[in-house]
């Protein structure tokens, strides 16, 4: 537990926030707390948090802020009425959006004299305050290094450097491939449940599948970063050929086949180019479209 425990505001009591807020007064923190929904404070000043009447009351109360928003336009809808309470205050903004709006974001809070800390958190309400997990920031590091054991509470903390976007960049780069790798399985247990396989029978090739991938990312790696795609490992045109199958083998099982389809046409795309012979990392040059 820190020595002496700084006083934090957290802004937006969801699943999210509410564990943030708990994490907080378990370690002793003063914490004063703010929602839309004025009830979703109570159980929280149960525990010995003081509920804001308002944002602005909640920003002048801490130095620190905590917000945990949906995104950064639910961020501007409640601190642009409460700009004039924002000098001096170090926002850590744990609400979920885009490098962009990231960087305009904090552009937006430095022209009312605050600091901004963007935060990605990689873990769900129950992993706050809980060993093993851990959040991206960016921004000042000045500001990082004085609050870093405050926000060590809520998970490890991961800085990513001064730019406020990088933060942002690394959680949607863990988005991007969770989101369709876990849409991926799910069209793999649509398609084992059309044959009478259960998700539960599937599930061991399902893992086995996904450990295998970070051998994958492990050996592919390196090469991508040096512009290698030599085609030694496997070719483009094998990879064509087999998520020609598994569209097949979805579409007779009466399972939309879209998914792998979007696969297909990027591979024959990647083939049509000349890239027949080369890794399915050659791809890369279709994706960049710059």
């Amino acid at each position: 537990m820190e020595e002496n425990p700084a006083p934090v505001t957290v802004i937006g009591l969801g699943p999210m926030g509410a564990a943030m807020a708990r994490a907080f007064l378990d370690r002793g923190h003063t914490v004063t707390v703010w929602n839309r929904t004025a009830a979703k404070a109570e159980p929280l000043v149960a525990l010995g948090a003081t509920a804001a009447p308002t944002v602005a009351d909640a920003l002048r109360a801490n130095e620190l802020a905590v917000l945990s928003l949906t995104d950064y336009a639910a961020v501007y809808d409640l601190l642009t009425p409460a700009a004039d309470a924002l000098a001096g205050r170090v926002i850590v903004n744990l609400s979920s959006d885009t490098p962009d709006r990231a960087r305009e974001a904090s552009a937006w809070l430095a022209g009312h004299g605050a600091h901004h800390l963007t935060g990605g958190v990689q873990a769900d309400p129950s992993g706050i305050g809980a060993p093993g997990t851990s959040t991206f920031y960016s921004g000042p590091r000045e500001v990082f290094d004085r609050y870093a054991d405050t926000l060590s509470v809520l998970t490890g903390t991961d800085y990513r450097g001064e730019d406020p976007a990088l933060a942002p960049l690394h959680y949607q780069l863990g988005m991007d491939l969770f989101w369709t790798g876990l849409a991926g399985w799910l069209h793999s247990v649509a398609v084992a449940r059309a044959h009478g396989v259960s998700a539960q029978e599937f599930l061991p090739q399902a893992a086995s599948t996904a450990a295998s991938l970070e051998q994958m990312f492990r050996f592919y790696s390196p090469r991508v970063d040096a512009g290698e795609h030599g085609g030694d490992a496997e070719r483009l045109s094998m990879a064509a050929a087999s998520i020609e199958h598994v569209v097949d083998t979805a579409d007779r099982a009466g399972v939309d086949p879209a998914l792998p389809a979007a696969v297909l046409a990027l591979a024959r795309a990647g083939v049509d180019r000349g890239h027949a012979d080369e890794s399915l990392t050659s791809l890369l040059h279709l994706l960049h479209r710059a």
